[in-house]
C-alpha cells in the first residue's frame, strides 16, 4: 500500500477534483490511502507549531512502514529513479508513506523518523501542490512499471 500523510485540507474544489481524478488512476495499480492531519495555526513559536504537527503525523505512521519525507532539504529524484525505488521497496516494506508537511516544513521528531527524504524540485509548492505533484509521480511511476505508455 501507498500512503500519503499530508498536515492540512485541501481547500480549493478544482485542486481537490484534480486530486481525486489522479487517486482514481493509481487505484487501477494500488491500493492508496490519504490521511489528513489538522494544521497548527501559526504563531510566534514556530517549533511547537511543528512539534505538534509532527506528533499528528507519527500518530498517523507504524512501525512496519517505509517514511519518504518530502523535503527541500532532501534527495533529488527522477521520475524513473522513484518508480524503480517504489518497485524495490513493495519487497521489503508493506507500507511505503510519504509525509507533506504543513506550510512551516517538518519537525524534528518526524525528522528523525523518515527513513528517506526527497525533494519533488528546487523550487517551492505549496504544500496543498505538493499533493498533486506527488500524485502524479506516482500515477506516472505505476505507467513505468507497468511499460505502459505517458506523455512525457
Amino acid at each position: 500500500m501507498i500512503k500519503i500523510v499530508c498536515v492540512g485540507k485541501i481547500k480549493d474544489r478544482n485542486l481537490s477534483s484534480l486530486i481525486e481524478d489522479y487517486i482514481k488512476k493509481i487505484s487501477r495499480y494500488h491500493k492508496l490511502e490519504i490521511i489528513e492531519v489538522k494544521d497548527e495555526p501559526i504563531r510566534d513559536d514556530e517549533k511547537a507549531v511543528l512539534d505538534t504537527e509532527a506528533k499528528r503525523v507519527l500518530n498517523s505512521i507504524g512501525n512496519d512502514e517505509y517514511v519518504i519525507l518530502l523535503d527541500l532539504h532532501g534527495k533529488s529524484i527522477d521520475s524513473l529513479s522513484l518508480a524503480e525505488k517504489i518497485d524495490k521497496l513493495f519487497i521489503r516494506y508493506p507500507k511505503i508513506t510519504f509525509v507533506i508537511g504543513g506550510s512551516l516544513g517538518l519537525g524534528e521528531e518526524l525528522r528523525k523518523r523518515a527513513d528517506e527524504k526527497l525533494k519533488l524540485s528546487d523550487l517551492t509548492f505549496l504544500h496543498q501542490m505538493t499533493r498533486l505533484i506527488l500524485l502524479e509521480q506516482i500515477y506516472r511511476s505505476f505507467k513505468i512499471l507497468n511499460n505502459e505508455t505517458y506523455h512525457k
